[in-house]
């Protein structure tokens, strides 16, 4: 169900303090706080004694101590004592999770520790570009499975309905979208040319008038996507051409964590090149994402429903072959991952893999 050799986001950075933060990750409960050094850190949220949640208890020093019988169990899960005898029991320890903070998200690695590496984790081009602003982002739970969630962002067409009033209007309903891979993920984008700017961009494009404009939605294994979003002046945009100087550019990066098989945590931000220090700009931004994926939740969770009671086959789209690429590819890199001896050290990770795999199903 789910591909465990991976990153997710397991909390917003913020959200893992001195004070233990509870959370359920591909169906496991985890618990999380932060050294006083100010790494964090990430246990399973279980006493091995009795079996209840870390997270209930406190933090003592770099360690925790469960809340019922005070074991005390440090940063690698290993019992450092038990109240009232001198004798660790050999079973007395819990999991210890690879765990980094970066882009103000902390990520967990839920599969075999030692396959872990940092520098898989989903990178944010202008993090550090002056010229570039970003908002503070948001995280909503979605009752629905996290690849209902995959399939939207593969799916550029819905802005024209379900966002008419932000993302979308009518020029977005007829224009085809090409199904691409890449070496990490599958792509969904279309050039629109000469079409009216959306509602939500058209306070802030540069230029007047009608605009060329890229949907370039992109997910990446196992559940990560940057939808890209370029508008130009019309008759300056499209696949080849160089970015004209009044362009506005967004990149919208949003990473699934599930919670399990019908609830996914959803977490996002935005990076844009334009007033990259507007506070009350940002602000603004950050409302209008937070109502424009609140229509998507509404949309998701109805999605998840009508699949649980359907009482007749569903029909797939010529617009849905990115999302059938993606899904096909996931389903196959998690099985494999759960073939006996998959998880050998050095043996190619499931993502890196993918690419191959995905050209020969394109």
């Amino acid at each position: 169900m789910f591909l465990r050799n991976a990153w997710y986001v397991a909390a917003r950075d913020e959200e893992v303090t001195r004070v233990q933060h509870a959370a359920t990750i591909l169906g496991e409960r985890v618990v999380l706080y932060r050294m006083i050094d100010g790494n964090p850190v990430a246990l399973e949220d279980a006493c091995p004694h009795r079996k209840v949640p870390l997270s209930l208890g406190r933090i003592v020093g770099d360690a925790i101590e469960c809340g019922y019988h005070g074991l005390v169990f440090d940063c690698s899960g290993r019992c450092t004592r038990v109240p009232g005898q001198d004798k660790i029991p050999p079973g007395a320890r819990v999991r210890s999770y690879p765990v980094v903070s970066r882009h103000g998200l902390v990520w967990i690695w839920m599969g075999e520790p030692a396959r872990a590496n940092a520098s898989d984790i989903f990178p944010v081009d202008h993090a550090d570009d002056p010229a570039w602003g970003s908002d503070s982002g948001g995280v909503m739970t979605v009752a629905c499975n996290y690849l209902y969630i995959t399939d939207n962002l593969l799916d550029p067409s819905h802005v024209a309905w379900v966002h008419r009033s932000s993302f979308g209007n009518s020029d977005c309903e007829d224009e085809p979208i090409k199904a691409e891979i890449s070496a990490e993920g599958v792509i969904a984008a279309r050039w629109m040319h000469d079409v009216e700017v959306a509602p939500f961009y058209a306070p802030h494009v540069p230029f007047k008038g009608r605009c060329d404009r890229l949907q370039h939605y992109e997910v990446r294994f196992p559940s990560h996507a940057i939808i890209r979003s370029v508008l130009a002046p019309a008759g300056t945009g499209g696949a080849g051409e160089p970015v004209h100087p009044d362009a506005l550019l967004m990149d919208s990066y949003n990473f699934l964590t599930p919670i399990d098989a019908v609830r996914t945590r959803y977490y996002w931000f935005q990076m844009r090149n334009f007033s990259p220090r507007d506070g009350a700009l940002t602000k603004a931004l950050d409302d209008g994402v937070h109502r424009v994926f609140s229509e998507d939740r509404l949309l998701l969770e109805a999605e998840q429903q009508g699949f649980e009671h359907q009482a007749t086959p569903k029909i797939d789209l010529a617009a849905d072959r990115a999302q059938l690429l993606f899904r096909r590819r996931l389903a196959r890199m998690i099985a494999e991952e759960a073939k006996p001896g998959a998880a050998a050290q050095g043996e190619p990770s499931a993502i890196s893999a993918a690419a191959a795999e995905l050209r020969r199903d394109a």
